[in-house]
């Protein structure tokens, strides 16, 4: 922390660069921009807090030793997000993927996909309490189905991420629902209860969104389902059995075995389930004339490791069989690394706090400050660039302000995850948004503006404050 008053004006100068940098990146480099431009910007701002910051203060040792423990806060999501890709190759030449959408496309159909997917992706993800193997797994299947039957890929990733956050919000094995009532000072199963008040209705309206553009979408796809199915039949052996693999990491996390085993047992048992289910398949990918050990072993590490897809003569099959393993991720590896050396400056040096100190002063009515923290918690998730900050911080924040006031801490908890979890994923250079982003192949701009449940939590949660629904108040002791 610096050791004498920053000047507001030099505490937001480093979020001025960044968003400078990031809106001239965007216009120069357009969806390119997380090829490097967007890195380097968080790279600019960081140094320019750590200049503000020894201006007034604070140590080069101190802001590096603030960087250096931001960047390890995220050591288990670079593992997760290295895992994800590599599940992706090995779940695509064993056909497990292919056969979740050989399926998918009989049973879905245009004009309930979109209401059928968010619930989908809602209850796996309520189940296994992440959002990120939801989508890395399940999501991956359904935006293959969506893209089959005709319907953009923005509007399918808004809803599986709609699903997704829903149940990773209100599942008891969720990290981002058990730390949100750590920091206000309540329970979990309190804070669980008090979200339904505001979750539960802000689902309701996204399903309700998504059945009425299910069935006023016109979609361009149908025609071509049965060719699909043909093509896709006729590249894989399709079997019940493929689903095994993920039935059993469903099952271990389930079981609270913790991401990084679970996504590498997926990974093994894909691999070990593309020899054993796809012969023809692994004999394509390495060109062998025929399956040894050999041509085996270079066709798994190549699926998990680079980029690998299936060529036929149907772009729309080759855009679905083709994956950048653990390579494809290396630029959101990138940016999220760059993006907390960024949050760890501005938190070492003071800036963040400084910045929003005068923003608590607003806050007198009950409506007001939950407005303030809702606001504080998107503007973490976009300062920061990771939702965890965006939840502690405010959470330290505000729950003296929320006692001052006579509110119980379930209502801070209940805003820190309607405003801070929700809205990690529709920000490009968070954790969230640029992990989802590089997991679906989607551009975040492009799934923003369907992602209902995201857009509405937060707005929900304010107008209860507004409105005084379901406002609890401190008992008097």
């Amino acid at each position: 922390m610096t050791d004498k008053k920053t000047p507001y004006f030099f505490a937001l100068l480093p979020i001025i660069v960044l968003v400078a940098l990031l809106a001239y990146n965007v216009f120069l480099y357009g969806d390119n921009s997380l090829g490097g431009a967007n890195q380097l910007a968080l790279l600019f701002a960081a140094a320019t807090a750590s200049i503000v910051g020894i201006k007034f203060g604070s140590k080069w040792k101190t802001i590096l030793d603030g960087i250096s423990k931001s960047i390890s806060s995220t050591t288990p999501s670079l593992i997760i997000l290295l895992l994800i890709g590599a599940l992706a190759g090995t779940w695509l030449i064993s056909g497990i993927v292919p056969a979740m959408i050989f399926y998918g496309l009989q049973i879905l159909n245009p004009k309930t996909f979109l209401f059928a997917t968010a619930i989908i992706t809602a209850i796996v993800s309520l189940a296994t309490g992440s959002s990120w193997s939801t989508i890395a797994t399940i999501g991956i299947a359904l935006l293959g189905i969506g893209q089959a039957l005709g319907l953009p890929t923005g509007l399918v990733g808004g809803a599986i991420i709609s699903g997704a956050y829903f149940g990773d919000k209100m599942s008891p094995l969720s990290d981002t629902t058990n730390l949100a009532p750590a920091m206000a000072g309540s329970d979990l199963f309190t804070h669980i209860r008090y979200m339904m008040y505001t979750t539960i209705p802000s689902f309701a309206i996204t399903l309700i969104i998504f059945l009425v553009i299910g069935f006023t979408f016109e979609s361009s796809g149908n025609q071509d389902i049965n060719m699909l199915l043909s093509a896709i039949s006729n590249l894989f052996n399709i079997s019940g059995w493929l689903f095994l693999v993920p039935i059993l990491v469903i099952a271990l996390i389930i079981k609270k075995t913790p991401a990084i085993p679970a996504l590498l047992a997926g990974t093994l048992l894909g691999g070990i389930f593309a020899i054993i289910f796809q012969p023809d398949a692994v004999i394509s990918i390495t060109s062998a004339e025929s399956l040894t050990f050999s041509s085996a072993y270079i066709a798994v590490i190549n699926a998990m490791g680079s980029e690998i897809s299936i060529t036929t003569e149907n772009e729309m099959i080759n855009n679905l069989l083709s994956t950048g393993g653990m390579y494809g991720m290396l630029n959101t590896v990138w940016l999220i690394i760059c993006a907390m050396i960024f949050g760890g400056a501005m938190e070492a040096t003071g800036l963040l706090r400084r910045v929003a100190e005068p923003i608590i002063s607003y806050a007198q009515s009950t409506g007001s400050l939950i407005a303030t923290t809702a606001g504080t918690c998107v503007f973490f998730n976009i300062t920061a660039s990771d939702q965890y900050l965006a939840i502690v911080v405010p959470g330290r924040m505000y729950a003296d302000t929320y006692k001052e006031k006579g509110l119980a801490p379930e209502n801070l908890s209940r805003t820190l995850e309607d405003a801070g979890t929700v809205t990690s994923v529709l920000v490009p250079w968070n954790t969230c948004g640029a992990t989802q982003s590089a997991v679906l192949g989607v551009a975040t701009f492009a799934y923003l503006p369907f992602c209902f449940f995201n857009l509405i939590s937060p707005l929900m949660t304010i107008a209860y404050g507004y409105l005084g629904i379901k406002i609890k108040k401190l008992e008097n002791k």
